[in-house]
């Protein structure tokens, strides 16, 4: 597999060899569990504390706002279970909008079957969410906001902070909620610059292993656990912590953080050569081209046609999103997408793993088709 072409980051990434150094030493040499008190717990306990010194370096926060889960999905779950349950007493009014992960969508549905009203808001054509509408949706029982920072399908920055603001002068006890998994390491933001009181985070969106992520608590935000039992996490989740995963994860973060600026410059850069590169192939519909996703459409073929096909020529590449596999994307449906290009779209995805080459291998594929 050394000849592929890997265009589907947002949907995983390779794992880098730092970070799997650093889970590989932690499956076999320093594989002690960290609740043990002798010197092999003791090493393991410290290789979770200096991942989440690194989470929260790269993330810009305390180490002690970092709490380690399974990963994004978990972290969505916890936030918007715990954050409406803290706030019930003040209302059961939530707002999202309707072109979330569906870990915030199915769990929002949850919260609607105990008795919470939820708030999707609707995208715009560009797939933005308008800031008329969040002030619109904002009610006296509104107790929390849960915004993503970075679509997943079309990499759209959403207004995060705005909304926050927004929402916070009418109501300044509620909660906001970001679910940042695309957005982590992508450029440079902080869980305060978007005024977020929680941020959830993945592992293998930025070159760590699968199995971790992590929910950003702001100090002082009373959330309960979700998990029970031998009280790790500082009895805020508990389970043995994954430390191989927890351990990638954090030799991840400190790689990507370092090398930031320049893997943002080098994604930019390979961006604008797909997007100059597509105006010359006639009937490719760009949808969406932002951050590190396209989003294109080729309506003489269907998405899982096109898909085997550039397969089959060693490029990568995925239908909306990798966790919806079979469906028809929920975020071009909202968008008001034609469905003949909904039904034909394709994601690319890209990272600081991937090349000029890489692009101009798509793009002549691309031309063959």
């Amino acid at each position: 597999m050394s000849d592929i072409c890997y265009l589907d980051n947002a949907a995983t990434t390779s794992v880098s060899p730092a970070a799997a150094k650093a889970a590989f030493t932690a499956m076999t040499v320093d594989y002690g569990n960290p609740s043990s008190v002798h010197s092999m717990g003791i090493t393991a306990e410290n290789i979770v504390k200096g991942s989440r010194a690194s989470v929260a370096s790269a993330l810009g926060c305390n180490p002690s706002e970092i709490f380690f889960t399974s990963g994004g999905t978990e972290a969505d779950n916890w936030a918007l279970i715990r954050g409406a349950e803290l706030m019930k007493h003040r209302g059961k009014h939530l707002i999202t909008t309707a072109i979330e992960h569906d870990a915030i969508l199915n769990t929002s549905k949850y919260l609607e079957t105990i008795g919470f009203e939820v708030t999707y808001l609707p995208p715009d054509k560009d797939g933005n969410i308008s800031l008329h509408a969040v002030e619109a949706a904002i009610r006296k029982d509104t107790v929390m906001l849960s915004m993503m920072l970075v679509n997943n399908e079309t990499g759209v920055l959403l207004p995060v902070s705005a909304a926050a603001t927004i929402l916070k002068r009418h109501n300044p006890y509620a909660i906001v909620h970001s679910d940042a998994v695309q957005a982590f390491l992508k450029f440079r933001f902080n869980p305060r610059s978007i005024g977020a009181d929680m941020v959830s985070v993945s592992s293998h969106k930025i070159h760590g292993p699968k199995g971790a992520g992590a929910l950003y608590i702001r100090n002082g935000l009373r959330i309960k656990p979700l998990l029970f039992g031998g009280g790790q996490e500082n009895s805020m989740r508990s389970g043995t912590e994954a430390v191989p995963a927890i351990a990638g994860f954090g030799a991840a973060a400190a790689e990507g953080f370092a090398k930031l600026d320049e893997n943002t410059k080098k994604i930019s850069s390979l961006r604008y050569m797909l997007i100059e590169g597509l105006k010359s192939l006639p009937g490719i519909v760009l949808i969406a081209a932002n951050g590190s996703i396209a989003t294109i459409s080729y309506p003489k073929y269907p998405s899982e046609v096109l898909i085997r096909m550039l397969e089959s020529r060693g490029i990568f590449v995925s239908g909306g999103s990798a966790c919806s596999r079979g469906r028809a994307s929920h975020v071009l449906s909202a968008m008001n997408v034609d469905r003949k290009l909904i039904n034909s779209a394709v994601r690319i995805s890209l990272s600081y793993t991937n090349s000029k080459e890489d692009i101009i291998r798509l793009l002549s594929a691309l031309k063959e088709i």
